[in-house]
């Protein structure tokens, strides 16, 4: 089984942090608290450590996978075009609860975006992430810690033992707020599209967008 650290969700210890890095930099997967569900870190340009995730959450390979980064200089080595609406978007929302789907530099694992040239970014608000990717080089996957398809994981004692058993290292930040997840907005057609609605609202996003 998988060593359990408890970490204060607002302010991590430091060698905590440095521990849980140095596992997801030696290919390893952590399970560890976004705002409002655990996720599942692992080193996004990885390849070996991607399939991992793909194996332990069953998905299939044809659904790609988001990322986190430590602040919004990354997208540029990650994506081709950043489109005015994705500004708006991140000025008013980012960090927090919204992940857009940009178009994928090639230097993106292909098994990452599944082949889609897409990939979905977050900026994620919660200070154990935060800490998380800021001792690290590369951003790391947000996917949700479950089985696909299934509820998400808002606390340790509700983490599925299928996934539990898979993983290097379990972060426990107590409960979290539960619920959707964050909400995610494909930015790469003319119009807009949401493709799940979560903790942001659609209608909040396009209040924001339609400004001028």
């Amino acid at each position: 089984m998988p060593k359990i650290i408890n970490i204060n969700p607002s302010k991590p210890h430091p060698e905590t942090i440095r521990a849980a890095a140095e596992v997801i930099k030696r290919g390893g997967i952590v399970f560890f608290p976004t705002q409002y569900l655990y996720g599942l870190g692992a080193d996004a340009l990885n390849i070996e450590a991607v399939k991992r995730v793909f194996g332990i959450k069953q998905r299939s390979l044809n659904k790609p996978l988001s990322i986190l980064i430590k602040n919004r200089d990354e997208i540029d080595k990650l994506v081709r075009y950043i489109p005015p609406a994705a500004l708006r978007i991140m000025d008013s929302f980012w960090p927090g609860d919204i992940t857009i789907v940009f178009e994928a530099k090639d230097l993106l694992p292909t098994h990452l975006t599944a082949g889609t040239g897409k990939i979905g970014i977050r900026l994620p608000g919660h200070p154990v992430a935060a800490a998380l990717l800021n001792s690290l080089k590369n951003p790391i996957t947000g996917t949700s810690a479950n089985i696909t398809d299934n509820v998400g994981c808002s606390q340790v004692p509700d983490l599925d033992p299928q996934i539990e058993k898979k993983l290097d290292l379990i972060l426990d930040a107590g409960p979290l707020k539960g619920g959707a997840g964050s909400t995610v907005i494909d930015i790469t057609p003319p119009e807009p599209r949401i493709l799940r609605e979560g903790a942001v609202s659609s209608k909040e996003i396009f209040a924001v967008l339609d400004r001028r």
